[in-house]
């Protein structure tokens, strides 16, 4: 006779790294969203990695680290830098807050 194990599933945020307990966890979603950009445009461009480096002016080791999703030492500022230079418009709106605290959200058109 088999022995049946209950698996809990837990529902989660709409942030992962808020799930996993990131103290730094809408930046690191926000940096997520770039990356996935400049990994979608980097592949719509149908550049390799050697010649997007040399487009974004960054080592293309660097180009790797990042669209394999390692991008902690990568500031937002950077990461807006590398999609305005793939070749996307980058808007940022500054407008009152409607709470006590203000939040930055993105959007891809």
């Amino acid at each position: 006779m088999s022995r049946q194990t209950e698996i809990t599933i837990e529902a989660g945020s709409d942030n992962v790294y808020a799930d996993l307990g990131y103290a730094d966890a809408a930046e690191m979603q926000r940096k997520s969203q770039l990356v996935a950009e400049i990994a979608r445009s980097i592949k719509a461009r149908h550049l390799t990695q050697k010649g997007a480096a040399v487009l974004l002016g960054i080592d293309q080791s660097k180009v790797s680290r990042i669209t394999r999703g390692q991008f902690r030492g990568v500031s937002e500022a950077k990461l807006l830098e590398l999609v305005a230079k793939l070749g996307r418009d980058v808007k940022i709106v500054v407008g009152p807050v409607r709470r006590r605290a203000g939040k930055i959200e993105l959007q891809f058109a």
